[in-house]
């Protein structure tokens, strides 16, 4: 008899290469040193919303054999609706990516930097910013789903290895640990913390990346049983680095009177404290999210704008590579122009959160439309699902507030 649903990674890891980059590493490393761990609990809804927005968004994938950009536009049958639907895709998901790339080469290098322990230049540019590039445009170039998904399971499982590490090295407070993780608190002005971990968590623009990569990775309605388990696997990986980063920060800075501001100051601040294997093994994790997240956000950029525009979803056209292109060269400009993208890279985490509601409303529209036949979503998964939209609307809504100054 053959073997049906073996378990195999698939898509679900390129979610998870994605939303563990530098950005989630700065994130959640002041969520630790500034709060310790009693914002673990976020970082635990933030998976299991991820889990259950990215189940949708697979499921759509697989059944439609399109991506939520192109789903999104064939369901706007008002012009005006459509073309809101597309300047939010451009604008949120384009525009942003390129602000984040930015942060992902610059991370990456910052890992190098502190592993070969040099600043090496080039006149008054720094190499490696470049030498992460080119890295990242060797991986796309193939045009092949096969070598760009392989890589990226390399990297996240080096990654998931050099975080995992560092936080058995830190020996975290279990007591606290499971406190914080289990029983939400919200200590004052950690109202942009919880969203920004949101934020960096439950990305839009993996929903657009997770139902098109689907389609290339699977092609028959069976395989939703594969999806889901390859779903429920990659997810709370990525969810359990970003807890252990947390924890780690929380362990060697809460109290401690250690100032950390940038992605830069996380390994030097490390290695007195715990030794050099610490600032070696958070240096390597830096490194690995960085490149991952570089290789992911422009193939999700793509993805999103191929689809919104209807244009052609297959890595190897010209299109396809022009727009990761673009957004791969912007990342290595903004990287190598000296200037800090962590605020921006910050903001723009607390921007995805605020934009998540918007899409995920989207989301859940296009799961309850004919397209889907008897997969449409149930009446439980569009109940979670809206449970989700509520709790990051209401968060959204008091992050906007203290942002404003008016809580």
């Amino acid at each position: 008899m053959m073997k049906k649903n073996r378990f195999t990674l698939g898509p679900a890891i390129l979610v998870t290469a994605a939303f563990i980059g530098p950005g989630t590493v700065i994130t959640a490393t002041l969520a630790g040193a500034n709060y310790g761990y009693s914002l673990l609990w976020a970082l635990l809804f933030s998976i299991i919303a991820t889990i259950i927005l990215q189940e949708m968004s697979a499921r759509l994938g697989i059944v439609t054999r399109q991506g939520l950009g192109e789903n999104i536009r064939t369901s706007c049958k008002n012009p005006m609706i459509r073309g809101v639907a597309v300047m939010l895709v451009v604008s949120a998901i384009v525009i942003g990516n390129a602000a984040y790339q930015g942060g992902n080469i610059s991370g990456a290098s910052l890992g190098l930097q502190n592993i070969f322990s040099s600043s090496t230049t080039l006149g008054s540019i720094s190499i490696w910013p470049i030498i992460i590039g080119m890295i990242a445009f060797t991986i796309l170039i193939t045009g092949s789903y096969k070598i760009i998904e392989r890589a990226l399971i390399a990297l996240v499982g080096l990654m998931s290895l050099a975080f995992l590490v560092t936080f058995i090295i830190t020996k975290p407070d279990i007591g606290q640990f499971f406190s914080g993780l289990l029983i939400p608190s919200l200590p004052d002005g950690a109202a942009l913390t919880v969203i920004a971990l949101i934020g960096t968590t439950v990305v839009p623009y993996n929903l657009f990346l997770h139902s098109a990569s689907v389609s290339e990775k699977w092609h028959n309605i069976e395989d939703i049983g594969k999806a889901k388990q390859d779903l429920y696997f990659s997810i709370p990986l990525g969810g359990l680095i970003s807890i252990a980063i947390v924890s780690t920060a929380a362990s060697a800075f809460f109290g401690h009177q250690v100032n950390i501001s940038s992605a830069a100051d996380i390994a030097p601040a490390l290695q007195p404290l715990f030794g050099d294997f610490a600032g070696f093994f958070i240096a390597l994790g830096l490194f690995c999210a960085g490149i991952s997240s570089a290789v992911t956000a422009p193939l999700a950029a793509a993805y999103a704008l191929n689809g919104i525009l209807n244009l052609k979803q297959q890595l190897n056209t010209l299109a396809f590579k022009s727009i990761w292109g673009s957004i791969l060269l912007l990342g290595i400009i903004i990287s190598t122009s000296g200037y800090k993208p962590i605020n921006v890279i910050w903001f723009a985490q607390v921007a995805n959160g605020i934009l998540l509601p918007i899409v995920a409303i989207f989301l859940l529209w296009v799961m309850n439309t004919d397209a889907l036949k008897q997969y449409k979503n149930t009446l439980g998964q569009n109940i979670l699902a809206s449970m989700v939209i509520l709790i990051t609307l209401m968060l959204s809504t008091r992050s906007l507030m203290s942002a404003f100054g008016l809580l």
